[in-house]
């Protein structure tokens, strides 16, 4: 049975290895008052900015409390300690800020064109038709 359990370990440190490879992690992270963004250097050589008002927990947040960002692990999360906020790397790299209703509702607030014709068409039919009960 130990050697099932030995195995099992080197099977999974080995995946930790590939994963480590294969995955961009964080490298390096900064906020950029200027931009307003925060900075990801990945391993990979990339980097990746976000605004930080996407971000569920850091939208209000000030400059100074932004700056104030720390890579977890190895490299797989961001870490704001004042703000008690983490970021996963592989989930923001996915285009996910924060959790689903987070996301349901920066969605909802979305502008784009198609939406506003179907407002303004909307508006000449009355308005949002009424839910039925």
């Amino acid at each position: 049975m130990a050697e099932l359990t030995d195995f099992e370990i080197n099977a999974a440190i080995e995946r930790g290895y590939i994963a480590q490879q294969a995955e961009p992690r964080a490298d390096a992270v900064r906020y950029d008052t200027r931009s307003s963004r925060i900075i990801v250097d990945l391993s990979n050589g990339c980097t990746f900015a976000f605004p930080p008002s996407v971000a569920q927990g850091l939208e209000t947040a000030t400059d100074k409390d932004l700056a104030a960002v720390e890579i977890l692990g190895a490299g797989y999360g961001l870490h704001w300690e004042a703000l008690d906020v983490d970021l996963s790397i592989p989930g923001l790299l996915a285009g996910l800020f924060g959790t689903r209703s987070h996301m349901a509702r920066k969605a909802g607030q979305t502008k784009s064109p198609a939406k506003a014709a179907a407002s303004r068409e909307n508006g000449r039919k009355g308005g949002r038709p009424r839910k039925q009960a």
